[in-house]
């Protein structure tokens, strides 16, 4: 059989970046929307010789909100999950269960086949390296600063929490996160973050942003003010649906994938090298204290970064 570029792009996320052996069982949750890559994926699955399974579901409203009862317990079942799937499933109560049980969780949220294929072309040794290495900066840092030419002026503290490097090599029990990836993040400490970012690259739930930026105003670690035309009214509209908890600054995150483009979808977006993203909402599993169900990343282009006063990124360029 002649494989795709797809069928290439699945097998690099099955032994690859999952180091999925032989006698390995593989669960595929998609929905109705990227089921072209979840059947690829299923499929690819069966074709390496490994016990698989199949489930497609419909489509949920927003990023973290929890799938079914009855998928979150077949995750709990399978060494390798994969969940293709156009909402995020990564912060949520399932995918950290499973990985508590030392299930390998990978999530795709939002993927589209020119994504998976570009995004898995990538040199994960490469990114692995990066990501562990900025980690180990983020976990020797207290107070961040970030500056942009768009007007982001923006302070928060990391002093204490754990980094999470995503660097697309999940081969130990419980570890897990996006694909295609390329990213550290931590969570900045509640209440700590003060000032303006503005969201110039792309924003979850909405894409792109253009000429019209959104700029969201910072006090004790909470988004107080949101401006920025029609865009800016669907993230408030999106946010209040889940009360003030939604407003938390719930993640600061590096990119660092050399293949990543700036699209309109996050699962790529947040990846580029040379951008950073902050984000609203959920941070408890990145070690914060917050828990709902919506996480919303926003992209900042051209940033100049500081940890604890030195420069780390400038105009983009990474210095770590």
């Amino acid at each position: 059989m002649k494989l795709t570029k797809l069928d290439k792009a699945c097998r690099i996320a099955i032994t690859d970046c999952m180091a999925t052996k032989k006698r390995e069982k593989v669960l595929v949750v998609t929905d109705e929307l990227t089921n072209e890559i979840g059947r690829a994926l299923y499929l690819n699955a069966l074709g390496l010789g490994h016990e698989a399974l199949y489930v497609e579901i419909k489509s949920w409203e927003t990023h973290g909100q929890e799938p079914p009862k009855y998928v979150s317990e077949l995750m709990k079942q399978f060494n390798v999950v994969l969940l293709p799937t156009r909402k995020s499933l990564t912060h949520t109560d399932a995918r950290r269960a499973a990985c508590e049980l030392g299930t390998r969780v990978a999530t795709f949220p939002g993927i589209t086949t020119d994504i998976m294929i570009r995004g898995l072309s990538a040199d994960y040794k490469k990114i692995a390296a990066l990501t562990i290495r900025m980690k180990k900066v983020f976990e020797k840092t207290d107070e961040v600063r970030i500056t942009a030419p768009n007007g982001t002026d923006i302070s928060l503290r990391i002093g204490g929490r754990t980094a999470i490097a995503s660097k697309g090599l999940f081969h130990k029990k419980g570890e897990g996160g996006n694909l295609p990836t390329g990213e550290t993040f931590a969570a900045p400490i509640e209440g700590s973050a003060n000032g303006l970012f503005v969201v110039d690259g792309s924003m979850s739930g909405i894409g792109v942003i253009g000429k019209q930026h959104i700029k969201i105003t910072v006090e004790k670690g909470f988004a107080t003010t949101i401006t920025g035309g029609a865009k800016a009214k669907k993230l408030i509209k999106m946010l209040d649906a889940h009360g003030k908890k939604a407003r938390n600054i719930a993640e600061l995150g590096i990119g660092a994938n050399d293949k990543a483009k700036l699209n309109g979808n996050l699962l790529e977006d947040e990846k580029v090298l040379g951008t950073v993203h902050l984000a609203l909402g959920n941070n408890i599993t990145m070690g914060g204290s917050v828990n709902v169900p919506i996480h919303l990343d926003g992209v900042i282009t051209k940033p100049t970064v500081y940890f604890d006063g030195k420069v780390v990124m400038k105009n983009g360029k990474l210095l770590m």
